[in-house]
């Protein structure tokens, strides 16, 4: 019995375990020191999705609305190389206004603080269209003198090398703003016509209406020079033609040679004045009606004026 347990004794001395004087390795465990490393930077950029860009495309101005997920206060856009900055207006929405861009197809992404940026997707930039806004005065005679025909196109977007259409054809017109352009009304029939503004870009206004006002107005009545057994009186105004008549207390002057015992007489000068040859039965003062009458039976309103 002693001899098994010295032969017990032998045989665990000399196991490798004790005969190192060690224990068996155990797992390592983890250093709670050590910190997980940061999700990599493709991974942070996943999450800044685009859903949908409305709208697609647009003119400079024009603001653009994008949901998606992952945006921040400091989130750009970029419309190619510009950097543009964003509004924030709800939880998955954010709005950017289109800069002045030249129209073209650009690459549209959005950028966070840290650098990470969204998936890539075209976006139209549109031309620059002019707005035609206004004319002054929207109403001009059709046949007048002196600068009265000149009008001024008020808007916004109109480019150096902008046109003037007037009834769809181009015209002489000045360039005065990117706010103004100016014309002079050319000989047209009477009506309304259609002024528009055209870009060099191609991109046309929409049109407004001009007035040509072809009815007769009488603004003065003069006495001009004094004969022996007539006078004149000077009639001023606008739109008076050639054949027009003189309408005086019902009594119709023309131009042309005066019926038999009737001896006054209507000289057209130009179509802002014409001249009133009268031959006075008595040469007192008394009140006229006057009015002209065109070819086209347009009249102008009654004027009253005391004369012999």
């Amino acid at each position: 019995m002693k001899s098994l347990l010295t032969l017990l004794f032998i045989l665990i001395l000399s196991s490798p375990a004790m005969a190192a004087g060690t224990s068996s390795p155990l797992p390592p465990k983890g250093d709670p020191r050590q910190k997980s490393r940061p999700a990599p930077a493709q991974e942070r950029a996943d999450r800044i999705t685009i859903l949908s860009i409305i709208p697609a495309q647009g003119e400079p101005g024009v603001t653009v609305t994008l949901s998606g997920a992952g945006f921040t206060e400091g989130t750009t856009v970029f419309l190619g190389s510009t950097e543009i900055p964003t509004r924030i207006i709800g939880p998955k929405q954010l709005s950017f206004d289109i800069p002045r861009l030249a129209a073209g197809l650009y690459a549209l992404f959005l950028k966070t603080e840290d650098g990470s940026t969204s998936k890539t997707y075209s976006f139209s930039v549109q031309p620059l269209k002019p707005v035609a806004t206004s004319l002054s005065p929207d109403s001009i005679p059709s046949c007048t003198m002196g600068g009265s025909r000149d009008v001024t196109i008020n808007g916004r977007n109109f480019q150096e090398g902008a046109l003037v259409l007037f009834d769809g054809g181009a015209i002489r017109s000045r360039f005065l703003s990117a706010e103004g352009m100016a014309f002079s009304v050319p000989a047209v029939k009477g009506g309304i016509h259609q002024i528009q503004v055209k870009n060099p870009e191609e991109t046309v206004s929409t049109p407004l209406a001009l007035m040509v006002d072809t009815r007769p107005e009488i603004t003065s009545i003069s006495t001009g020079e004094d004969h022996v057994n007539y006078y004149e009186l000077i009639i001023e105004g606008r739109n008076f033609l050639q054949g027009s008549v003189l309408v005086v207390d019902g009594m119709r002057i023309s131009g042309s040679n005066p019926a038999p015992g009737d001896r006054d007489r209507l000289i057209y000068m130009d179509c802002t004045r014409l001249i009133y040859q009268r031959y006075p039965a008595d040469p007192s003062a008394k009140a006229l009606r006057v009015q002209v009458v065109n070819p086209g039976n347009e009249d102008s309103p009654v004027i009253t004026v005391s004369t012999p």
